[in-house]
């Protein structure tokens, strides 16, 4: 499983963290790659562990092509809902790292939770209520990633989906205008499926 890579950060504060990143994302690939070495196919656990530790490591990018309302925080928080696994490997990239000069707090959330504070918000799929986490979301200008198939259709900024065995993701540009978040046009340069009409 491979992902499609996004321009480095232009911002020069965190340049160390991102050549890490940079050296980390194709290591998701040699990783996948070398399972397909000598005819051996990764078993599914294996295919699993890599594609969340891709989507853990887009939301990390994503902070840092994302204007949000308002005041600038002292932080960036990064809410992760129905996805401890994906919680916990943004949790590893973004220690120590900042993006635009802002350390990055990443929360376990449930259901219910509130979002007061979180500028970003995974979605993961063990989420029972999406539409309506996603609701309260968009009311409070957050930044929401989902991972289904019809997550765009749901309200959701931008959704992850597995297009030959590539972790992708699709842009809502009605979502992000109705969650007062504007995209940065490199990283919809590199979305799968950029969507300009409401839907």
């Amino acid at each position: 499983m491979s992902t499609a890579t996004l321009p480095p950060l232009s911002s020069p504060s965190p340049a160390w963290g991102n050549r890490l990143l940079a050296l980390l994302l194709p290591l998701f690939l040699l990783a996948a790659l070398s399972c397909l070495a000598g005819g051996a196919q990764p078993n599914q656990a294996q295919g699993q562990n890599l594609e969340r530790s891709v989507k853990a490591a887009f939301l990390y990018k994503f902070l840092g092509y994302v204007d949000f309302p308002g005041e600038a925080p002292a932080q960036y928080t990064v809410g992760v809902m129905g996805a401890d696994d994906v919680a916990a490997e943004l949790t590893q990239i973004a220690k120590g790292r900042t993006v635009n000069n802002r350390p990055i707090e990443v929360k376990s959330l449930h259901e219910g939770d509130a979002l007061s504070g979180v500028q970003l918000l995974f979605v993961g799929g063990d989420t029972s209520r999406p539409q309506q986490v996603l609701r309260t979301a968009a009311q409070q200008g957050v930044l929401t990633v989902t991972e289904v198939e019809n997550g765009l259709q749901q309200g959701s900024v931008i959704n992850f989906r597995v297009v030959e065995d590539r972790v992708r993701f699709e842009v809502s540009l009605p979502a992000a205008e109705k969650n007062n978040v504007k995209l940065s046009s490199r990283l919809l340069s590199v979305a799968y499926q950029v969507q300009k009409g409401g839907q």
